[in-house]
This record gives structure tokens, sequence and C-alpha cells, in this order.
């Protein structure tokens, strides 16, 4: 039997899953949490053999997550699941030491059987999202920028930008401007929009 752990924070998405992998004659769902600290400390508690984590959730993300069973728990698989599936996130999940990553629209069979391919040793990660990643573009920022235009996209005055990501306001727009050249767009709004479609921020 393989014992799971789902961890989604939206109820309903997580109930479901978590409803159609018991019919698995092999899967059981031993812990669920709805944030990504409480994932992390089901699975502490729970030991489970695979976690199946959204990508965006609240206190950790799954890329987090990920990375802290890896520390804390390295017995442990971790699949993200996603509803917003881009090759940048992939490519992210795979480097947090994740062993799958599956989109939402994904039949339930498939799910399990991504579940048992992890659980066996192998890596499991969506055919099309696999092939996107071939021919999409490398991100030309450094992960120091990637923070910075997180942050502008998040909003707020550039004093408050500014102590978000621990820098001055003036370094912030430096940062800005080098961002702006690297992604060969006119502003602020343009870049943060090329980033979010690449899937980089």
């Amino acid at each position: 039997m393989i014992k799971l752990l789902l961890a989604d924070d939206e109820a309903l998405i997580r109930d479901a899953v978590a409803t159609l992998l018991d019919f698995e004659p092999d899967l059981s769902v031993v812990a669920v949490a709805s944030d990504g600290r409480q994932a992390v400390q089901a699975a502490l508690d729970h030991r489970p053999d695979v976690a199946v984590v959204d990508l965006d959730m609240p206190k950790l993300d799954g890329m987090a997550v990920s990375t802290e069973l890896g520390r804390a728990l390295p017995s442990c698989r971790v699949i993200i699941l996603t509803g917003r599936g881009r090759p940048a996130h992939l490519r992210r999940a795979l480097r947090a030491g994740a062993s799958g990553f599956v989109t939402k629209g994904t039949p339930a069979g498939a799910l399990a059987q991504a579940i048992r391919r992890v659980h066996e040793g192998a890596r499991y990660v969506d055919p099309e999202l696999a092939a996107e990643l071939l021919i999409s573009p490398d991100c030309p920022l450094t992960e120091r920028e990637l923070e910075v235009l997180a942050a502008l996209a998040e909003g707020g005055t550039p004093a408050a930008i500014a102590r978000r990501v621990g820098l001055s306001a003036g370094t912030v727009r430096n940062y800005a401007a080098a961002i702006m050249t690297k992604l060969e767009v006119s502003d602020r709004a343009a870049a943060i929009q090329v980033a979010q479609h690449h899937g980089w921020i």
C-alpha cells in the first residue's frame, strides 16, 4: 500500500482528489493539509511515501514544501499538482527536488499512475509540459532580479517593495531598469506580464 499526503488550500479539490485516489486498491490517503507548513508537519507526523502538493499554497508553496521534505524526510517523494503549469514552473519544481509534475486537468487514473512511478523511484512529468520545456526560452534574469520583479508584481510603494526584498529604493529602481533591458520591454508592467506569461514569477 502506497501512503499518500495531499496538500491543497482549496478544500473542494483536495477532497475530490482524496476520494478519487482512495478508489485505487494500492493507494491510501493518510493525511491532508491546507497549506505548506501543515503539509511539512503532516509528512513528518504520518511518514507518507508520496506527497501530492499544490504549487500555489499559503505559507509555503509546493516548491518550498518539496525542498523542505527533501531535507527533513527524503524517503517521501513529492509530486507537484498545479492548475497553471508552465515550463518554467516545471524546471523550478525539478530543481526543488520534486519527482513529479502534474496538471490539475490530468485524469485520476493518470495521477495514480504518476504516483506509482515516483514511488518506484522514477520521475513523472506531464507529457505536454515536458514537450513545451524543450522549446521554451531560458529565463535571462538572475534569482535576485526575479525576486525584485515578483515584489514589483505584488505592488506597493517603492519603499515598501524595497523593504520586502531588503534593498534600498534606489537599488530596486536599478534592478527594475536592468530587468526591462534584459526583457526588451519599455515599462515594469510589460516586464511583469512577460515573466508571468513564461512562469518565471
